[in-house]
């Protein structure tokens, strides 16, 4: 199906994506939206005959666990109420730990990278199948950018993508960003992994900017998209003209007419290397794999990936083989985000605490990974605070007990929570 030229709706842009000319269709983040209504914009553009794509970001269809029936149902029931000719996904592991390891459940609040190995390939390939029966359209996959590398990877990015689409026939969403950050991080060639995937299974392509600090690419998704990306969008196009392609940001959103600017760009590039001669080039044969792995494989995978994830937000030692200094970055990355994303969610925290809230957050989230969500996050960030006697502040501290009182009512009763109760009573001088 011919999609065309796209953009990501996000709500901070609604008007300005509505206003901009020559959108074809429009991708939301699936877990934005609710699934018995939607947000007026969305309904609008879809009155303009828009197509508009449901995008996930919490499948984690590359972890070790089956994918949860209740969000692949809500991803089912998104695709529906949009009337969307596909679902997307992405190649990823965001959650570890849990019943295969018999170890706490662990959440990333990121796309983290699987292992491309044969154990890793065999278990995203029955994730997929089980995604696959349960939506009601095709589903396609994105590679994603990765700071980190596995040790022992036994595939190419472009081999790993193949044997995938070879094994399930599921549709790529391949992301030219995330190659180029790939490139620049791990020092993988985009054009390779462009000639050793199938392009014929592509289903569109995403665009997006990042910014390189201290020899490290960044995929911010909040910066302008760079020369560097163009091309490599541009050898795409020399070798297949992708159904559609759509330009993403995230954050900082520059006013519409720097998002017409960009658009413009990816058009003229996709122009400009369709006038050259198509590269046809003979795929690489197939790597030959091993025979079937199941007894195992979802062991081994939920193992390997516990321990990444757990040295990234839990403190616990680096596994053997990663780089001890990229594995930094990134600990401190998903920190980061996951402080902005908390901020985010819950507002009243950085109005409550202030210019201290950056500070605190990170020292409470240092040794205390997410296990149930961000607003969940949230509250157990409240709930520190005020258990350890913080903010100093004895009017802040009665606003955040008050704020936690009325998110956590309705919630069971833990240590924390007698804790907290017992120090609002002290406050209170009862």
């Amino acid at each position: 199906m011919k999609l065309g030229t796209g953009i990501g709706w996000r709500p901070e842009i609604a008007e300005t994506v509505e206003a901009l000319p020559g959108i074809d269709w429009v991708e939301t983040v699936a877990e934005n939206i609710c699934t018995d209504h939607l947000p007026p914009s969305l309904v609008r553009l879809r009155e303009r005959g828009v197509t508009v794509v449901p995008h996930g970001v919490s499948l984690g269809l590359g972890g070790a666990d089956r994918p949860d029936p209740g969000r692949l149902a809500d991803l089912a029931a998104k695709a529906e109420l949009l009337g969307t000719p596909l679902v997307t996904e992405h190649i990823a592991f965001v959650r570890a730990g849990g019943t295969l390891t018999a170890s706490p459940a662990l959440e990333a609040g990121h796309l983290l990278p699987v292992a491309r190995t044969w154990d890793a390939l065999e278990v995203l390939c029955e994730n997929v199948r089980i995604a696959q029966d349960s939506l009601p359209v095709p589903l396609a996959l994105e590679n994603i950018a990765a700071l980190v590398s596995w040790p022992g990877d036994q595939l190419t990015e472009g081999q790993f993508l193949a044997e995938l689409v070879e094994r399930t026939g599921v549709r790529l969403l391949i992301d030219v960003a995330n190659l180029h950050t790939n490139h620049v991080n791990r020092g993988e060639d985009p054009a390779r992994a462009l000639d050793e995937l199938p392009v014929e299974a592509i289903a569109y392509v995403h665009v997006a900017g990042g910014v390189e600090r201290d020899g490290v690419w960044h995929d911010t998704h909040a910066h302008p998209v760079t020369r560097p990306v163009l091309d490599v969008l541009g050898e795409l196009r020399s070798r297949v003209d992708p159904p559609g392609v759509l330009l993403e940001r995230d954050d900082d959103f520059p006013p519409g007419a720097e998002l017409a600017a960009e658009l413009t760009a990816i058009r003229e590039t996709l122009t400009a290397a369709a006038s050259v001669p198509r590269r046809v080039r003979p795929r690489p044969a197939r790597v030959a794999g091993p025979g079937p792995r199941a007894a195992g494989a979802r062991g081994r995978t939920a193992v390997a990936q516990t321990a990444l994830l757990s040295s990234l937000v839990a403190g616990t030692p680096v596994p053997d083989g990663f780089d001890h200094g990229r594995l930094a970055v990134q600990s401190r990355a998903l920190a980061a985000k996951r402080a902005d994303v908390v901020a985010k969610v819950a507002p009243e925290l950085p109005g409550i605490l202030g210019d201290g809230y950056r500070r605190a957050f990170l020292a409470y989230a240092r040794n205390r990974p997410m296990s149930a969500g961000y607003r969940r996050d949230a509250l157990a960030f409240a709930e520190h605070l005020l258990v350890t006697g913080h903010p100093a502040d004895e009017a802040a501290r009665r606003r955040l007990t008050r704020w936690w009182e009325e998110r956590a009512a309705s919630r069971p009763p833990r240590r924390a929570t007698r804790l907290v109760h017992a120090a609002r009573a002290a406050l209170l001088g009862r």
